[in-house]
């Protein structure tokens, strides 16, 4: 009997600050956002998560020096993986794998948390999409065994306003393999096509997959660079309850060449750490 597809879910998006998580924290402290307080994994990286209602935003880093977590240091800094939901990522690659998906085997790790005076580990599982398969980052899949110990209401409320991810940019030169891709690992009506791309719905969020051009279209000098790359993860839309509070907190925070256009606050990729940021209602 065939594996059911995944249905496309958003769990979270991955700012990759390489080794200088220090200076992405006090970046995204002075955007509005509530930060955890700084984890170790087990494999060798560590991170702040800026948690919304259902979705999260993580900056991942690894220490000075440290040669666990290599694909973290290959890549520059900026949006560099998105994430979907699983409930079971034993079930979710082998029907990727049944699939045709480039897809490799479950992983299990774990981070220890201090939750109302208590020490746990916060345990995930996860199944990652090869990197040679998306050349424009990370795209991975994760289980999280211990929910209770992530999504703390503390944690969930921000200066900003913000409360979930909206949508995921990804800059690339040919959109059509990545459509391609999306549509063997979720189905092809997931996958909607659009000027100079199209877009996959992942829940109430969606990535949107366009040309360069178009990326610079939507967001000109705001735009995250390429730095020679053909494909890239350059952009999240997130949303908050308030343009205004968005603005306030963006503005206490000392950051430069925000602008309101209508029903957003945009954020130049320069001030974000190599992440263009849309606030929007």
């Amino acid at each position: 009997m065939p594996h059911i597809l995944p249905v496309p879910t958003l769990d979270h998006v991955v700012v990759n600050a390489r080794d200088r998580l220090d200076t992405a924290a006090e970046t995204y402290s002075r955007l509005g956002f509530t930060l955890t307080p700084r984890g170790y994994h087990t494999l060798g990286s560590m991170n702040h998560l800026a948690m919304f209602g259902t979705d999260y935003l993580e900056l991942i880093a690894v220490p000075p020096g440290a040669a666990d977590r290599p694909e973290v240091m290959a890549a520059p800094v900026g949006l560099d993986g998105l994430v979907f939901a699983s409930e079971d990522a034993a079930a979710t690659y082998a029907a990727l794998q049944e699939a045709g998906v480039p897809i490799d085997p479950p992983q299990q790790f774990s981070r220890p948390v201090e939750v109302d005076g208590r020490r746990a580990d916060a345990t995930f599982r996860t199944t990652r999409l090869r990197r040679e398969a998306v050349p424009a980052g990370r795209l991975y899949f994760c289980q999280h065994l211990t929910r209770d110990l992530v999504w703390r209401d503390a944690w969930r409320h921000h200066a900003n306003g913000a409360v979930g991810v909206a949508r995921a940019v990804i800059a690339a030169q040919e959109p059509a393999p990545l459509a391609a891709l999306f549509a063997r690992m979720f189905g092809p009506e997931t996958v909607r096509p659009m000027d100079d791309g199209f877009a996959l719905i992942v829940g109430l969020a969606r990535f949107d997959v366009v040309t360069p051009a178009a990326l610079w279209e939507m967001f000109g000098d705001a735009a995250a660079e390429s730095r020679g790359r053909p494909d890239y993860m350059a952009a999240l839309s997130v949303r908050t309850v308030s343009l205004d509070a968005a603005e306030r907190a963006l503005e206490a925070g000392g950051i430069r060449g925000i602008d309101r256009i209508g029903t957003s606050v945009l954020v130049p990729a320069s001030e974000a750490f190599g992440v263009t940021i849309e606030f929007t209602i």
